[in-house]
């Protein structure tokens, strides 16, 4: 008796025991925190990668022989140099050839050019008074026309021992000579790029070919300027798809005005191809692929309500819902993962 006694005693305390963990499993509400369904704006992308360049650029040689000279800055008072921003047409350094422009003539073929004109003038009034025939007449405006091509030609080729930035930009690159070194034709003097305006060439998958047009806007991002999205669009599309990439290329023309991006940076693309101002957008991740379909979790008279959810448009972070959801829903975005349909919650603030 006594032991069926002692037996009792110790059944009523592992019962009593558990009963209290159990009580207290199904009695103590999980926390969570909660956001309030709204009406927002999404677009859906395709992404590429690729190497951004300047739509301006240009490598500036020597198109003939002569002493080096670098040109001031007019604006720093000191040589040219790089990442000096320049005007068009700028002077930046020229290449002494005395010989050369001695062979040019050019005061002669100045003054040749005003001494034709003048014979061209006298014998145009003469010829208007009956004095020449129509032929002088001619013969000399056709001296003076040669005479200008002659002196037009003589300027060409003395502006060749002159280099000038061929527009607005900076110098991304000034290779060093020797101040008055002997430099050859056709050697590197300078770069001048314009990055205004960059463009950027990307490989798209040819599963994509139908999505991807003309005008499409483009968001471009850099790893090590998370907050600065420039935004272009989508200039040229290939008209096939490369057999041996089963890629077809896109060339995005980005707009750079504060000089933000730099040509060279390897940066991220997303082309827009589809958008709505107005639709319930909920974060991607809060949501759960069950056998009933995708689901998530709302906050409904203290408990998490199960939802079953259509979907829309997508992109990397968020995800248009279509149905099972409604404005002011109060969507669970924390605390989710382990909630059953009408668990006791918590909401936390």
């Amino acid at each position: 008796m006594k032991k069926y006694l002692l037996s009792i005693a110790a059944l009523l305390f592992l019962v009593s025991c558990g009963g209290d963990d159990l009580d207290s499993d199904s009695s103590l509400p999980a926390p969570v925190s909660v956001t309030v369904v709204k009406s927002s704006s999404i677009e859906e992308f395709i992404t590429a990668t690729g190497t951004i360049k300047a739509v301006k650029s240009a490598s500036l040689k020597s198109k003939n022989a002569g002493y080096y000279k670098l040109l001031d800055n007019p604006r720093t008072g000191k040589p040219f140099s790089v990442g000096d921003h320049v005007k068009k047409n700028e002077l930046i350094l020229y290449l002494d050839n005395p010989e050369f422009e001695s062979n040019i003539k050019i005061k002669s073929r100045k003054l040749e050019l005003e001494t034709t004109k003048l014979e061209y003038e006298k014998q145009r009034s003469l010829y208007d008074k009956g004095g020449v025939t129509y032929r002088e007449l001619k013969d000399a405006e056709r001296s003076s026309i040669d005479a200008e091509y002659n002196y037009e030609y003589a300027i060409n080729q003395l502006s060749a021992l002159k280099t000038r930035a061929p527009f607005e930009g900076t110098i991304v690159s000034l290779p060093y000579y020797t101040p008055g070194t002997e430099v050859e034709s056709g050697q590197k003097l300078a770069e001048v790029m314009n990055y205004k305006a960059l463009y950027l060439e990307l490989n798209i998958p040819g599963r994509d070919f139908d999505r991807i047009e003309t005008e499409q806007r483009v968001h471009v991002t850099h790893y090590t300027l998370p907050d600065d999205t420039l935004y272009g669009k989508v200039t040229q599309k290939a008209p096939t798809i490369n057999p041996e990439t089963r890629s077809f290329l896109a060339r995005v023309l980005i707009d750079n005005q504060e000089l933000l991006f730099r040509p060279g940076m390897f940066v991220k693309s997303g082309i827009v191809v589809a958008g709505k101002d107005s639709a319930i957008v909920i974060p991607k991740d809060i949501i759960q692929i069950k056998g009933r379909g995708k689901t998530v979790f709302i906050v409904l008279k203290g408990a998490a309500n199960e939802r079953i959810i259509e979907t829309g448009i997508e992109n990397p972070d968020s995800v248009e819902v279509t149905d099972g959801l409604d404005l002011n829903d109060r969507l669970i975005v924390k605390g989710f993962e382990t909630l059953k349909h009408r668990s006791k919650v918590k909401v936390l603030r």
